[in-house]
């Protein structure tokens, strides 16, 4: 028995320090593997632009990213790309920009900042190229900017037209005796249409046919402009189904030439004045955000940043919701930041949680009683989104923004079918009260309850439209005639006085900047990004699990899983929220 605990616990320390040493020489791979010594940029660069790339409004690191081999684990942030391409039109280094196309991971308002700098360095008449085997028309969009657009000869370019189209779950949900029982308000607040009928009510048609619409002529212009054509004949070549192959696309002036890549690096060097067999001096942007000091930052006075980007959720939150507690923490700490004189809140949200928006909402209110607040809004800043926005000295949202829909709806499933039909499940219990398992799921409303969530719902919409008029000095009914929970775009929002002024978020800070009288000022942005300790101890599972899943199954069935999960967490929480995820083919 001696032996037996003597070999034991020799065992059990040899497993301690075996892994006590993994675990530091883990750690020392993953720093040595993201950090670095800053990045030389040399002479005769050329800016790599990769729209394959995700550039989030706030950049955080995954440290789990990198060992996952992900390209995009490190991408800069949205702003942080606007401002560099500012900072590189006038850095001699740098040469010009070098566009891969192929496909844009991001969205039409994000895409439409990248085009709007990218325009602005073509007039320092440095170069930029872009190139793309297969062009989406997102990568289109961008692309277009360049003095030369190029496509692979056995590729093309997609000039099919947009298309948005929604899962409806409603026919499963019979299927399986689900009950939804919806309440909502506003005749066009359509998220809850994928669980209670089988298509897009006419409602629902007619905002998503304008809002659409609004975007594909947006994209029409901006492809007429760059490509000296007419928009009439464009949209004829989407109509007749006219771009088939490459050469369709050359052949009707929407490309410059087909290229295969070692012929694009030869035009390149040529642009650089240099061999063909000398090695081109490409320069990520990852690499160029270190190198270059980009970012404002004279003065002692600030300009804080605060990014709401996701789903508005209750409590803190995860990494890519807007948590009420943490932002109400975030806004409360710069409203009391004497050095911080203004606040530019930048808000991509499709919405979430009513009562979190309203928490937050609140918070807005009070920072603007003391201090100028500017929002800027990115792809989305639509229900809750605009919720949050609303209370703002100045709103400004890109041409192409979906934003509205000011509506609210409540889902109460009913699976008491379910449960006894397919699974041969009954449930039974004692109450103190009528209404005391009122919502639990395992049996249906009766119409006295019924009557409350729907009164519950609508009064939780009165107060959103009266946020909206106190917020836009509108009268109430006229918020009404607008809200309805109607989807619009950032143009058509301007018209209808959702928001002040078309532009992009480096118009939102020089707003602040004069509201402030600031000529010179320090950015502070929130929430502060963390330590690389801290995200890999509230990171590593999730990371890990969701690129695992998202690598085995695909990115079109990740997002429907994504929908789902949403789904389950709005049962029973009155929602603030945009329909479902707003895809554009």
């Amino acid at each position: 028995m001696k032996g037996f605990f003597k070999t034991f616990f020799a065992s059990f320390l040899a497993l301690v320090v075996f892994t006590v040493i993994g675990i530091l020489i883990l750690i020392g791979f993953i720093v040595s593997a993201t950090s670095s010594d800053k990045p030389i940029i040399g002479s005769h660069a050329v800016l790599v632009l990769d729209l394959s790339h995700t550039f989030k409004e706030q950049s955080q690191a995954h440290p789990f990213d990198i060992l996952l081999n992900k390209d995009d684990a490190e991408a800069p942030a949205l702003y942080d790309m606007i401002r560099m391409i500012h900072h590189a039109k006038s850095d001699t280094a740098v040469k010009g920009v070098y566009i891969l196309c192929g496909s844009n991971d991001n969205g039409f308002a994000a895409s439409e900042e990248l085009r709007q700098a990218l325009l602005d360095f073509k007039t320092s008449r440095k170069f930029v190229i872009a190139y793309g085997e297969t062009i989406t028309q997102k990568g289109y969009y961008v692309g277009n900017t360049g003095d030369k657009i190029y496509c692979h000869p056995q590729g093309g370019v997609d000039w099919g037209g947009f298309s948005s189209s929604l899962l409806f779950l409603k026919g499963l949900l019979d299927k399986l005796e689900i009950q939804p029982q919806i309440f909502y308000a506003g005749k066009f607040k359509s998220a809850t249409e994928p669980l209670r009928v089988t298509q897009m009510t006419d409602a629902n048609r007619l905002q998503t046919s304008v809002w659409l619409g609004d975007l594909y002529n947006r994209f029409l212009a901006a492809a007429a402009s760059t490509r000296k054509l007419d928009t009439a004949k464009l949209r004829s070549l989407a109509v007749a189904g006219t771009i088939q192959t490459a050469h369709d696309a050359l052949n009707n002036g929407l490309v410059d030439g087909l290229k295969y890549d070692d012929e694009v690096k030869k035009e390149l060097s040529e642009r650089l004045h240099q061999k063909e067999t000398e090695k081109i001096n490409f320069v990520s942007f990852g690499d160029y955000s270190e190198a270059v000091d980009y970012r404002q930052a004279t003065g002692e006075d600030r300009i804080a940043v605060i990014y709401a980007d996701g789903d508005i959720v209750s409590g803190h939150g995860d990494n890519d919701q807007v948590g009420s507690d943490t932002y109400r923490s975030l806004i409360r700490k710069v409203r009391l930041d004497k050095t911080v004189k203004a606040l530019v809140f930048r808000v991509n949200s499709p919405g979430g949680s009513s009562l979190a928006s309203d928490v937050i909402w609140r918070e807005i209110s009070l920072t603007r009683k003391e201090k100028p607040v500017i929002v800027s809004m990115g792809d989305v800043a639509a229900s809750g989104g605009y919720y949050i926005s609303c209370a703002a000295d100045s709103v400004f949202a890109n041409a192409s923004t979906i934003t509205g829909s000011i509506g609210v709806f409540s889902i109460v499933p009913n699976f008491q079918s379910f449960f006894k039909n397919k699974l041969g499940i009954t449930f039974d219990g004692v109450k103190t009260a009528p209404y005391a398992d009122m919502g639990g799921g395992d049996r249906p409303l009766n119409e006295t309850e019924k009557r409350f969530f729907q009164s519950a719902t609508d009064s939780i919409y009165y107060t959103f439209k009266s946020r909206v008029a106190t917020g836009r000095k509108k009268d109430i009914g006229y918020v009404d005639s607008i809200a309805q929970g109607r989807v619009w775009t950032g143009t058509r929002g301007l018209t209808a006085g959702l928001v002040d002024r078309i532009g992009t978020m480096q118009d939102a800070m020089n707003c602040a900047s004069r509201m402030a009288g600031l000529k010179e000022y320090r950015v502070k942005e929130y929430p502060e990004k963390k330590s690389f300790f801290e995200q890999i101890m509230s990171n590593y599972k999730k990371s890990i699990k969701t690129n695992l899943i998202k690598e085995e199954i695909g990115e079109k069935q990740m997002r429907l899983i994504k929908e789902l999960k949403q789904t389950k967490e709005m049962i029973g929480i009155p929602q603030a929220r945009l329909p479902f995820m707003v895809e554009i083919n």
